[in-house]
């Protein structure tokens, strides 16, 4: 690659290098003794399995790679009797993954789940660890996704479960009770299986207002009549989401739900526990920054956990004893690295070390708010170029994604080439509220594109750019939000980059994988009674009004939204005529993990918005 200086002080291409080969660790998970644990890290440009010892002062030791495959390993789950390891592998690299199980020293890896292209969910491991539950999701319409118990040894299989987009929260310790979840996208609702007499009951009503994201089953608190307890995260009836314990008995019975924990100001993200139930871990998301807070179930105490060294926590696990936790933290200046915290002292102590990229050239966002035409109040993140003389407004995926202060290279490489990015949390992101996220669906989508141009207006009101030097860029549903700036309001920006979004919502339903088109129905709208709506709200049918410069990206390997969203774009805007530039990024699906990969992509950005802005 050759050598681009965008300006005196900065080597941009150098800089992008830096960026990603900086790997990060994340998706801990620790033995019931909380003496070793199993993570995924990228230290080697690639996903990988890794094992390492957890210790709490002195030299951290080296860890150990575990090989399955060549495939990118997306998740790993430790067994409670500590004797197998369970992995996500991403089949190719696409969207479609593979279950693999592997004991601790790397022998006996094996696949039981996902061969001949067969898309495999993992799920929790049984209480005991002598057996692991994995989905399979449908294949065609009115056909159930079921969920098996599955032997590691054998590969033996018991059913366990079906339903139309299932999922498998958790499995009591005996194995009798089971938290299924089903429902589209913000909508997901839970039923309790008894596997004595084989029904599901409600965990809780299922109104239609919001969704439960995760559950766990442990023993109820002491004085509880209940013998067992669900600990729930959800939003459904509630204005965020919240912490709610609600009380199980055999035979379907159910307590009273009651609220345990809930903010004003932040959404409950994450949960665990550890196993007598008596110590809840709790992961907030407080605009976009994490705070972590323990909760005693005997006493109703909450305590914060001071001093988290970084923005952004996720993946937070907690010991089986309750007296540790390992989480994945970061910040805009590193990426992702583990931390240890003690549950009684505080005391944080990083269990893996990821090489900080040079700090010099890296910016710290600032959060900026500003007014969409209806009134409502938008948030996002402004990386401020030092030598500002354009600027890009990024917009995420999802839509239910969030913007947040973590390691994003491509950011930072565009702020070190002059160019400034302003990643707003348009209506549809996740983290404000059951309003705000649902605020979008349907017809709402008018206003999360008024939201984009609201963010465009703020760029130019406060001096950091020139209307005429500002792109729209954005993956995943933002790419698709590109586009549709591009063919609905032209002349708002000045070039565009679409990553893997799509160009028509009609074909993107055609043709995405069955199980991703049934749960997008609730967010976008049904693909037979909103057929009018989706043409509407589709680029392709407004590809005439695009004339701004785009670069439209997509990886070979994209089920998710196919590679023909990109195709038929490229395609339409040769045939008028219209600069667009292509990329195809091979053995990659709908995310990029590959650090080759990632780098590409960067440099083609930058290089791509330097030249017309």
């Amino acid at each position: 690659m050759s050598s681009t200086r965008l300006d005196p002080y900065v080597d941009v291409d150098a800089l992008v290098g830096e960026l990603t080969a900086a790997w990060g660790s994340w998706g801990p998970n620790m033995t019931p003794d909380a003496t070793r644990m199993a993570f995924v890290s990228d230290r080697r440009g690639v996903p990988e399995l890794w094992v390492q010892d957890v210790t709490v002062g002195g030299p951290l030791p080296e860890p150990v790679p575990v090989h399955l495959s060549d495939d990118p390993v997306v998740a790993v789950r430790w067994s409670a009797d500590t004797a197998w390891l369970a992995c996500t592998v991403a089949a190719g690299g696409g969207v479609r993954t593979q279950v693999w199980v592997v004991r601790p020293d790397g022998s006996e890896a094996r696949m039981i789940a996902g061969a001949g292209g067969e898309h495999a969910v993992l799920g929790p491991w049984t209480r005991s660890g002598h057996r692991v539950v994995v989905t399979v999701p449908s294949e065609s319409a009115g056909e159930p996704a079921r969920a098996w118990l599955v032997e590691p040894s054998s590969g033996q299989r018991e059913p366990l479960a079906e339903a139309p987009l299932l999922g498998v929260m958790d499995v009591s310790l005996e194995e009798r009770l089971v938290v299924l979840r089903d429902g589209q996208r913000g909508q997901e609702f839970c039923t309790v299986l008894d596997r004595v007499g084989d029904r599901t009951h409600p965990l809780i009503p299922h109104s239609g207002t919001g969704a439960t994201d995760v559950a766990l089953l442990r023993p109820a608190p002491t004085g509880n009549p209940a013998p067992m307890a669900a600990y729930l995260v959800t939003d459904v009836d509630l204005p965020r989401r919240q912490l709610v314990m609600m009380p199980l008995g055999p035979d379907g019975w159910r307590g009273r739900a009651e609220v345990l924990a809930a903010r004003d100001d932040a959404e409950l993200e994450e949960l665990d526990a550890d196993d007598a139930g008596q110590l809840l871990l709790m992961l907030w998301n407080v605009g976009g920054r994490s705070e972590l807070e323990l909760l005693d179930t005997r006493s109703g105490w909450r305590t914060l956990i001071g001093g988290l060294p970084g923005m952004v926590a996720s993946s937070a696990v907690m010991s089986r004893d309750g007296a540790s936790v390992v989480v994945s933290v970061e910040g805009p200046l590193h990426p992702r690295e583990l931390w240890h915290v003690d549950t009684l002292s505080h005391r944080w102590t990083r269990v893996t070390q990821a090489p900080d990229p040079v700090t010099t050239a890296l910016v710290t966002p600032t959060l900026e708010s500003f007014t969409s035409p209806d009134g409502l109040v938008v948030s996002g993140w402004l990386y401020r170029s030092p030598r500002p003389r354009a600027a890009a407004v990024y917009l995420h995926g999802g839509p239910e994604d969030q913007e947040r202060p973590g390691f994003v290279a491509q950011h930072q490489a565009l702020a070190a080439a002059g160019i400034s990015v302003l990643a707003p949390n348009i209506r549809g992101s996740s983290g404000y509220g059951r309003e705000f996220v649902r605020a979008d669906n349907g017809p709402g989508r008018f206003g999360a594109f008024a939201d984009v141009e609201a963010a465009a207006a703020h760029l130019v009101a406060t001096g950091v750019a020139e209307r005429s030097r500002i792109a729209v860029t954005g993956r995943s549903y933002g790419g698709y939000v590109t586009l549709a700036m591009l063919a609905f309001s032209p002349g708002t920006f000045a070039a565009g980059v679409d990553v893997c979004g799509m160009s028509d919502l009609r074909t993107f339903f055609r043709d995405s994988e069955p199980w991703i088109a049934a749960a997008a129905a609730s967010k976008y709208g049904d693909p037979v009674e909103d057929e009018a709506l989706l043409r509407e709200i589709s680029p392709m049918t407004a590809i005439d009004a695009v004339t701004a410069p785009l670069l439209v990206v997509h990886g070979e390997l994209d089920t998710n939204v196919p590679i023909g969203e990109a195709r038929q774009v490229v395609a339409g805007l040769r045939e008028r005529g219209r600069e667009v530039e292509y990329l195809e990024l091979s053995g990659e699906g709908h995310v990029y993990r590959r650090a080759a990969t990632v780098r590409l992509l960067i440099s083609r950005v930058v290089a791509f918005l330097n030249e017309r802005l």
